[in-house]
């Protein structure tokens, strides 16, 4: 919070509300965390002065009341663990139940979808809205501030202060997989990411960066607001992704940054191919004046790079990294940047690739599994503390990514459980199945599967999204794919879909698209 302080009445988050200075965010978060602390006897022990790493949920949209909730727990000495706003209640229920949190916050708008599964649950739940106004402080009888400035181990504004490596942040991965868990990070750890990202990608205060993300992922906490806040720099967030809203804000020339995942990139590009000549001339214009444009959170097809660049003459700056990681691999921000690469280790990630049996690889054209060490690397997952050793080896977090190196730029091909399909002895990456396939002219995008096979042992199946009107052969496609892909690379079947199942983060739910061929598999 000491960078806060420094940055003042700098605009620190503007929203459609208004904006509001660092300033505003100190003076807000301290009183959330004023209330917490106040609350203390309902909910954990007080006895040490803070909250003592108890877990709190909150569901509030993108926007200031966010950024001060957020704060306001670390400033307790809370974990923060960000509820998604597009759940429905069983996920929420499940993050409930798992985190067991002592308390919830909800803003407003959103309470009546928490409150019952918090009222089931027997846990305290505070309101988020108008925090000023004493909205957090209406779900407790004050207990008697549990801090005060003048009392050894806390800080001016009259609030604990915390060692670094407390827990300060629980965030649930996407599931594609399985059910989410929880990814645990001390304070450390959220420095050391935004640490690496701010000197990589060269933040400074006089940046202005557009949120169009969730806030209940690592791409948009740490990436975008916290960077942008650990830098002193502005940070407009919109409530939602609506592509022409995005374009006409980035129209207006005064945005320096924009992150986005590729499905975002893709809708971009729809949207201005839709509009007519004058307006594509304005928003285009529009971008050329950032500095810096990134693409993560999934792999993002050579075309829509290609486009974008035709489009706004910017080269998106692809990367790599992971809720367990933050940011682990970055293409330069000055210098090349590779098309289908994913870069190269930011500063502080230490990378390596092995084999199966965990050595190290000396080949950088054999694939192998990317395993991370650095101090941004994560503490654990929540109450698993079998999976949490599983996923070290020797002080390295298995990515369960598998990768080449292509003079010091990784390119990956794959998750190892997921993307990574054994059809008759032979392994196949489905990205680069995926990327041959986007190449047909008629199909907007696809999903390449490996499902059990009793000959093959996996067989490779598509789901085709179709570009344009009219009915899409997917005989001919397989046809055509022959020319261009080895025939064990060839998926053996393909089906033509409205679109693809994707999670808040635009990843395909590759555990749905399988479901498409097994359940026929099963009738």
């Amino acid at each position: 919070m000491a960078r806060a302080r420094a940055h003042g009445d700098r605009t620190a988050v503007v929203e459609p509300g208004g904006a509001f200075t660092y300033r505003d965010l100190l003076r807000e978060s301290r009183e959330v965390a004023q209330k917490l602390l106040s609350a203390a006897s309902g909910l954990v022990d007080p006895s040490g002065g803070d909250l003592a790493e108890a877990r709190i949920a909150y569901l509030v949209p993108p926007g200031f009341d966010h950024v001060a909730v957020q704060w306001g727990i670390w400033r307790s000495g809370a974990v923060a663990i960000p509820l998604a706003v597009s759940h429905p209640p069983s996920e929420l229920a499940h993050v409930l139940d798992d985190a067991e949190p002592a308390a919830v916050i909800a803003h407003s708008s959103l309470a009546d979808r928490l409150r019952p599964l918090a009222t089931d649950r027997g846990l305290a739940t505070f309101d988020a809205t108008g925090l000023g106004a004493g909205g957090v402080e209406e779900a407790r009888g004050g207990a008697g501030s549990a801090s005060s400035g003048s009392e050894a181990g806390f800080n001016q504004a009259g609030l604990p202060s915390l060692p670094s490596g407390r827990r300060a942040l629980m965030i649930y991965t996407s599931g594609t997989t399985g059910l989410p868990k929880g990814v645990v990070t001390t304070h450390a750890n959220v420095e050391a990411q935004v640490g690496s990202l701010v000197t990589a990608w060269e933040w400074r205060a006089e940046d202005h960066v557009l949120l169009v993300l969730p806030l209940h992922h690592v791409h948009g906490i740490i990436n975008v607001v916290t960077c942008a806040l650990w830098s002193g720099a502005r940070c407009q967030m919109l409530p939602r992704f609506e592509a022409v809203e995005t374009w006409e804000r980035l129209a207006r020339g005064d945005l320096t940054v924009f992150m986005a995942v590729p499905t975002i990139y893709v809708r971009l590009i729809r949207a201005w191919e839709a509009a007519p000549s004058e307006t594509r001339e304005r928003w285009s214009a529009g971008t050329r004046t950032m500095r810096l444009m990134v693409s993560g959170s999934a792999a993002l097809p050579v075309r829509v790079l290609e486009r974008w660049r035709e489009i706004t003459g910017h080269v998106l700056l692809e990367r790599y990294g992971m809720t367990e990681i933050g940011m682990g691999l970055s293409n330069p921000l000055r210098g090349e940047r590779r098309p289908g690469c994913v870069g190269r280790p930011l500063p502080g990630v230490e990378v390596r690739r092995v084999d199966e049996a965990g050595r190290p690889s000396s080949d950088p054209t054999v694939p192998g599994e990317l395993e991370v060490r650095g101090p941004g690397v994560f503490a654990e997952y929540w109450g698993r503390p079998e999976e949490t050793a599983s996923s070290f080896r020797n002080g390295w977090f298995r990515t369960g990514d598998v990768a080449v190196e292509e003079d010091g730029y990784y390119r990956l091909l794959g998750r190892t459980s997921v993307d990574i399909i054994k059809t008759g002895g032979v392994k196949v990456s489905a990205p680069e199945v995926e990327e041959a396939l986007r190449e047909h002219e008629r199909v907007a995008d696809c999903a390449v599967v490996g499902v059990p096979d009793p000959e093959w042992g996996e067989r490779l199946c598509g789901a085709l999204v179709r570009r344009g009107e009219g009915p899409l052969d997917a005989d001919r496609i397989r046809q055509w794919a022959r020319q261009r892909l080895a025939p064990y690379k060839v998926p053996k079947q393909l089906v033509v879909v409205e679109g693809l199942p994707r999670n808040a983060m635009g990843k395909v739910q590759k555990h749905d698209v399988k479901e498409l061929f097994t359940s026929e598999d099963e009738s």
